[in-house]
């Protein structure tokens, strides 16, 4: 994830107030490795504010993906997850662990649709989950193929 150095300054560019909170788990999310959800956020944020609940950290983070500064990871984890790279890029999502991995726009040709689309969508952007096994998965099933 990316760390912005200058938070107040952040949220000020996309219309949001900056509070004590937001700062505090918007700090939390940068520095988490991978795609958080919000539990996961919350285990670690309550560390430093615990009063904090976890609805207010699912509400804080829906706050920032509908403001731009965070995108909601597509749904094939079963809970929300977030990313803060808004560059265009995909997901390698693995089915076993569920661990999700950024693979860049640059390894796909550029899209382009067969047909039109149905009229009155509004195109805003496409994503790609590649959906398989992760190394660490992929080789313990390999195990367990080579074992039976």
């Amino acid at each position: 994830m990316q760390i912005h150095t200058d938070f107040r300054e952040l949220c000020r560019s996309h219309g949001l107030a900056m509070t004590h909170q937001r700062q505090v788990i918007y700090d939390m999310l940068v520095v988490m490795p991978g795609h958080p959800s919000p539990e996961e956020v919350f285990d670690r944020v309550r560390k430093k504010l615990p009063s904090i609940s976890l609805a207010t950290v699912y509400k804080t983070i829906h706050t920032f993906i509908e403001s731009g500064i965070l995108r909601e990871v597509s749904p094939h984890h079963g809970s929300l997850r977030v990313d803060d790279n808004i560059r265009p890029h995909h997901h390698l999502v693995c089915t076993t662990c569920k661990s999700i991995t950024d693979v860049d726009d640059s390894v796909f040709e550029p899209l382009r649709f067969k047909h039109r689309l149905p009229q009155g969508f509004k195109f805003e952007r496409f994503a790609v989950d590649i959906l398989g096994l992760c190394p660490q998965c992929a080789a313990k099933a390999d195990k367990r193929h080579k074992a039976q």
